[in-house]
C-alpha cells in the first residue's frame, strides 16, 4: 500500500457552545497541526498515488478559508459547536472535494495543540 503525507500549520480562533466547558467557552487560539494522509494500491502513470502538487494547493486553499479567523463565524459552523473532530471531518470533506481520487483513500488528523487531536476518514 502506498501512503503520502503532507502537514501544514495555521492559527484560528472558536470558542465551544452548547455546553459548560469553563475557560473554552470564551473566544481562545489553537495553533492547529493538519495532517492529510492519502493511501492506494496503484500509481498513476507518472508514478504518483497523487500529484504531491495539487495536494498541496488544495490543502493550502482549505486552509486560507479558516487561517486567522474565527470558526464560529464561518458559515461551517454556523450555530454548531466548532469541535475538533467536526473540524477533521470539514477538511476530510473538502480535500475529497477538491480532488479527483480514484482508488485514494483519505484520512486527515487535526491536532489543536502538540498533545491532542481528532481524525476523520479511513485508515
Amino acid at each position: 500500500m502506498y501512503r503520502l503525507a503532507i502537514t501544514r500549520d495555521f492559527i484560528a480562533q472558536h470558542f465551544l457552545i452548547g455546553g459548560d466547558w469553563g475557560s473554552e467557552n470564551f473566544k481562545h487560539s489553537h495553533h492547529y497541526n493538519v495532517e492529510v494522509l492519502l493511501r492506494g494500491a496503484a500509481l498513476n502513470q507518472h508514478g504518483y498515488l497523487v500529484d504531491i502538487v495539487e495536494l498541496q494547493t488544495a490543502l493550502t486553499e482549505i486552509i486560507a478559508q479558516f487561517s486567522d479567523h474565527t470558526l464560529n463565524d464561518l458559515k461551517h459552523f454556523a450555530g454548531i459547536n466548532p469541535s475538533l473532530e467536526r473540524f477533521a471531518k470539514l477538511f476530510y470533506e473538502d480535500v475529497y472535494a477538491k480532488l479527483a481520487l480514484k482508488d485514494v483513500s483519505i484520512a486527515v488528523k487535526l491536532w489543536e495543540n502538540e498533545r491532542d487531536w481528532a481524525g476523520y476518514g479511513s485508515e
